[in-house]
């Protein structure tokens, strides 16, 4: 171990609840997590791209699929090392990316088509495959609360908005491609900006996760008294 990573691993931390900690672990779990973004957003990115210039081209459309698969992959990394101060809110966004990545697994393999041409054309799909850009909107508003960044507050509303858009068939297809765009270029600059951005924030104040994790054990002992007196 380096004498920089020694120096890095002493500091203390005031937080919320109590002095705390930075340690290799932590710092390597940011890592991992931003790295999962960018993978997600720059798959995403050249998806769309593809999508945008040639959309009837057999080959894009096939290209798309092993794209997707990379994205989501990618993102489940991410959502694995988020450091999310609610527990029940992580679980949530971990379960709304299971869901919709068995989903996109059996629309993959129901359907004939590519899997981009299916959940285009049939727009009932998103109603399975949707709960994994669900759970990456969690990200993007998880982001904008906590460090009051432009592109994830504009992410957080053109997400559901073309695909809640697009499976109720509101919304022009030239409109569509502009939000599709959007989508790619904001994720893509909110991946690079993370990659740039300090350690420490984006792990958080520890103090507060073991306060939270005690109050968790402490209400869990209680229950288990009452269950027991009962």
């Amino acid at each position: 171990m380096s004498a920089a990573t020694e120096s890095i691993e002493l500091i203390v931390y005031q937080g919320q609840f109590g002095e705390f900690t930075i340690t290799a672990a932590d710092r390597r779990g940011v890592v991992i997590y931003r790295a999962g973004l960018m993978v997600a957003a720059l798959c995403f990115a050249i998806g769309a791209t593809l999508v945008l210039w040639r959309a009837n081209d057999p080959a894009v459309q096939m290209a798309v699929t092993p794209l997707y698969t990379l994205f989501t992959v990618a993102l489940g990394v991410g959502l694995a090392t988020i450091h999310i101060y609610l527990a029940a809110l992580h679980r949530a966004l971990q379960i709304f990316w299971l869901i919709g990545t068995i989903t996109s697994l059996l629309v993959a393999h129901f359907y004939s088509e590519p899997f981009a041409v299916t959940v285009y054309q049939h727009p009932e799909t998103i109603l399975g495959v949707g709960f994994t850009f669900a759970a990456l909107t969690g990200i993007f508003f998880k982001e904008a609360f906590c460090f009051n960044r432009l592109e994830t507050k504009l992410l957080t509303l053109i997400v559901p908005l073309l695909l809640l858009g697009h499976w109720l068939g509101v919304l022009p297809l030239i409109v569509e491609k502009i939000l599709l765009a959007a989508w790619a270029v904001l994720f893509v600059i909110f991946a690079l900006r993370k990659a740039f951005q300090p350690i420490p924030p984006d792990i958080g104040d520890k103090s507060v996760f073991e306060y939270l994790k005690q109050q968790s054990k402490q209400q869990s002992k209680q229950q288990s008294k009452q269950q027991t007196v009962v």
